[in-house]
């Protein structure tokens, strides 16, 4: 698809992946990462990922085994030396927020509207009902 590994990404990446487990060896290592990467870059809950990748399940408890094994650290830096140190990476700490997202404080003005209401009736309310409520003492 659109975003999945390149075969040059995989052929980076797969030989650096455990192999030695106990059970079923996994089958679909690059359909599984693709999914995991799906994941990261939309920002989808795992239950969103396309079925197309497998079950999310498994690339959610992939990644978090990967994660704890130190996996990850070893794809990045073969990813890396692969592009010859060329790589960028973005995150939220780079990005620039547009000033109305930053949390910048809030400044209430407040308005006084006395002198105007005294000047007008009330728009909400009927002339007729005016009238009637008003007291003859």
């Amino acid at each position: 698809m659109r975003y999945d590994l390149t075969d040059f990404e995989w052929s980076v990446i797969e030989p650096l992946l455990p192999t030695k487990r106990r059970g079923v060896k996994p089958k679909k290592n690059r359909g599984v990462l693709n999914g995991i990467f799906w994941v990261l870059r939309t920002g989808a809950p795992w239950r969103d990922m396309p079925e197309r990748y497998g079950p999310y399940t498994t690339a959610y408890n992939r990644f978090n085994r990967w994660r704890k094994a130190g996996v990850w650290d070893r794809l990045m830096n073969a990813i890396v030396k692969a592009h010859d140190g060329n790589v960028q990476m973005i995150d939220s700490s780079i990005v620039r927020v547009h000033q109305h997202a930053s949390g910048v404080e809030k400044k209430v003005e407040i308005v006084v509207w006395g002198e105007a209401e005294a000047g007008s009736p009330r728009k909400s309310t009927r002339a007729s009902m005016r009238k009637a409520a008003r007291s003859s003492s």
